[in-house]
């Protein structure tokens, strides 16, 4: 099975030209064009699920429709969009920012999908995504350090409870890289698909690594790559395949 990662930044873009005519004035314009250009990448890599930071689910940018449904039309798969801010939050209420979403795109069969959100930050939203093998959580962590702490801790109660082998996939925002996620993966014994430490943003030139695929033992990672020179977000895109260790499927039968 093949999974995608990407923080696509509402396909917003990204370059010298993002920020004309002011700072970030990318994050306003139509997405179309952009969009357009990240289906045909999608289309190239065949993934069985994307898990999608940072998508638009129908804001003026937008066309007012949501950019899970028209990637999964394009792709002949089923899309699940959630925003990232809790029904309490303030954030929901904006009419842009309430239109700010994750999701998950699949072409695999859905058991179940479910929504949790964090008890901090800001962008508190994990999406749980299960298939017939495997579980899948997709995560946008806080930028402050001991707000992903505490995030953290909350996915660790949730990913113990997983029925299935499972990944963790997501912009983690840990500047200090995989060391920052030592206590949590040692906690659930977790391993990083990307055995070399290889930086994800930023896409131009990237020197951290924010993106992050995590996997519990009954998973075996047969191929790991992140598509470097790929530049239609501000982050790069990471692509996993794998395949469920035979002990593992009969565990969770």
């Amino acid at each position: 099975m093949r999974l995608m990662l990407y923080n696509m930044r509402y396909a917003t873009g990204t370059g010298f030209k993002f920020h004309l005519p002011f700072p970030f004035g990318g994050f306003f314009r139509k997405t179309d064009k952009n969009l357009d250009a990240l289906i045909r990448f999608f289309r190239t890599q065949k993934a069985d699920v994307l898990g999608l930071v940072e998508i638009d689910s129908g804001s003026y940018r937008a066309g007012h429709r949501s950019q899970a449904d028209v990637i999964a039309r394009h792709l002949g798969k089923r899309s699940f969009c959630r925003s990232k801010y809790s029904y309490l939050s303030w954030w929901s209420r904006l009419p842009l920012m309430r239109k700010q979403a994750n999701a998950c795109i699949s072409g695999q069969s859905v058991i179940r999908e479910r929504t949790h959100f964090l008890r901090k930050g800001v962008k508190r939203l994990v999406m749980e995504l299960e298939l017939e093998d495997v579980v899948i959580f997709i995560v946008h962590l806080a930028l402050g350090r001991s707000c992903r702490e505490a995030q953290l801790a909350d996915l660790a109660r949730l990913a113990k409870n997983a029925r299935k082998p499972y990944l963790i996939a997501g912009d983690f925002n840990a500047f200090a890289g995989k060391v920052e996620l030592k206590a949590f993966m040692d906690a659930l014994d977790l391993s990083s698909a990307n055995l070399s430490d290889l930086p994800t943003f930023p896409s131009q030139a990237p020197r951290w690594q924010l993106d992050f695929i995590l996997h519990s033992p009954g998973i075996r990672v047969t191929h790991f790559e992140v598509a470097r020179g790929v530049r239609l977000s501000d982050h790069l895109p990471l692509i996993c395949d794998f395949e469920i260790r035979p002990a593992a499927v009969s565990a969770s039968a």
